[in-house]
């Protein structure tokens, strides 16, 4: 049977890209690309990098205050939101030219529509065009939840957060997640007076119990008003802002709420379930090791699967992908040992099993501490971080490593490196430290703190 198209992918997120890319590009493969919203995905556009660039911005408030304690003569000054918005909208608007470009240099076809399958084949596209491909690719990602209550409307999600026209004087964000964290830091760090509700005991659930504590911790010292076993009854519109009442049994009144309550797979409406692509409960659609549905024609990677929600994760699902369709070498997905950050301040960088986690599992040996950093503790500031190993008794491999500090982000992807390759404690403490740095306790601690 012909078709238009080798591969047809539905998203333009960083999955749906690269594999687009690499398929067209490396594979020789022809390849149609179809997004409705703007190129580039949650990541990009919605994400990770305007994330990043807010955890930038906030931070410059603390750098100058310390900048004085260090001896500066600092400038007086707020933060300028209008400023920022407009050099991030035109930042985005470059990357969604990039990743333009990038398809058309490969050879990609783009459409500017919502695609719908219609059968294994075939996609149905929004402008009334039909296209057929003997391989579906599946990478719409995921899109935020709102929770059913009263007023829920008046809230604002962290798809909108990046586009607001003021920046609100008080914000209540609602969530225990790391986006709901991240954001809580960031507000506060720009100097909004930041409450956040979450319905748990304690924030950063899946996290390592020890690390998620400290940073806890210190968004309270930092001056985030967090409320742990707290959850929003009803809100409604008031002539000074947003009204809430709280669970806690408080009422408050924000100029601005943000819901961080979760994400849902980016699924319905596809025409999935009508060919025979089975979705779970949550909407996901359900995968194989190689990314492929119970249609063997259709494949989806990336938060639509919600396996590990990450954009590194999803464009190395894209990857695997093209090598096993394309490339004639079957390569599973690689979920394992996964290096990732919560922009939290201070930072949190994760890899491997938390305590708990691993102690559930066999035997372990924990090596922790936890100290005041020379550069804040210079200036009298009470901050702490913290740098721990979970390693097992057996192998002595290091099963987990945390880390809670500033830049801790950067430090967890060069120890990722070490724990996926499976070195042990003694390698670790082989390597020799690198004086003065926070980072050298990851290889100065002798003693475990904890066994069992």
């Amino acid at each position: 049977m012909e078709f238009d198209y080798d591969l047809f992918v539905i998203g333009g997120g960083s999955g749906g890209v690269r594999a687009a890319r690499v398929a067209a590009g490396e594979a020789g493969a022809k390849v149609a690309l179809a997004e409705e919203d703007r190129y580039g995905g949650t990541c990009v556009q919605r994400g990770c990098v305007p994330k990043k660039l807010m955890v930038f911005a906030s931070g410059y408030g603390v750098s100058a205050k310390e900048a004085q304690d260090y001896g500066w003569t600092m400038m007086a000054g707020g933060f300028d939101w209008p400023k920022f918005r407009g050099t991030l909208e035109s930042e985005l608007d470059r990357l969604e030219g990039v990743y333009r470009k990038i398809l058309a240099n490969n050879g990609v076809e783009t459409f500017d529509a919502r695609a719908r399958i219609s059968d294994p084949h075939t996609v149905e596209l929004s402008t009334g065009e039909t296209k057929t491909a003997k391989h579906i690719l599946v990478a719409t990602g995921g899109w935020p939840v709102r929770p059913d209550i009263p007023g829920a409307e008046l809230a604002i999600t962290s798809n909108e957060i990046f586009h607001l026209d003021v920046l609100p004087e008080r914000m209540l964000i609602v969530g225990g997640g790391y986006i709901a964290c991240e954001f809580a830091c960031i507000m506060n760090g720009l100097g909004v007076k930041t409450t956040q509700f979450y319905r748990g005991a304690q924030i950063l659930r899946g996290f390592d119990e020890e690390a998620r504590g400290l940073v806890s911790e210190e968004m309270l010292q930092n001056g985030v008003d967090l409320h742990l076993g707290t959850n929003v009854l009803e809100m409604k519109k008031v002539d000074d802002g947003i009204w809430v009442k709280a669970t806690n049994g408080q009422e408050y009144t924000v100029d601005q709420v943000m819901f961080a309550t979760g994400r849902a797979p980016n699924s319905k409406d596809l025409g999935l379930e009508e060919i025979g692509v089975k979705l779970g409960r949550g909407g996901q659609i359900e995968v194989d090791e190689y990314s492929q549905t119970a249609v063997p024609s259709v494949y989806a990677i990336g938060d639509v699967t919600n396996r590990v929600n990450l954009t590194p994760v999803a464009i190395r699902e894209g990857m695997a992908f093209v090598e096993t369709v394309f490339k004639g070498n079957p390569t599973p997905v690689d979920h394992e040992m996964i290096p990732s950050a919560i922009f939290t301040q201070p930072e949190m960088g994760t890899v491997g099993l938390s305590e708990e986690a691993a102690r559930e599992r066999e035997p372990i040996e924990v090596y922790c501490t936890s100290f005041r950093p020379m550069h804040t503790a210079f200036i009298g500031k009470s901050d702490r971080v913290m740098m721990k190993l979970v390693v097992s008794q057996e192998s002595r491999k290091v099963l987990g490593c945390h880390i809670v500090a500033p830049q801790a982000g950067e430090m967890i992807q060069l120890a990722g490196i070490a724990v996926k390759m499976g070195a042990t404690k003694e390698d670790f403490d082989r390597t020799v430290a690198v004086h003065p740095t926070m980072s050298e306790e990851i290889v100065t601690m002798r003693t475990p703190v904890r066994t069992g």
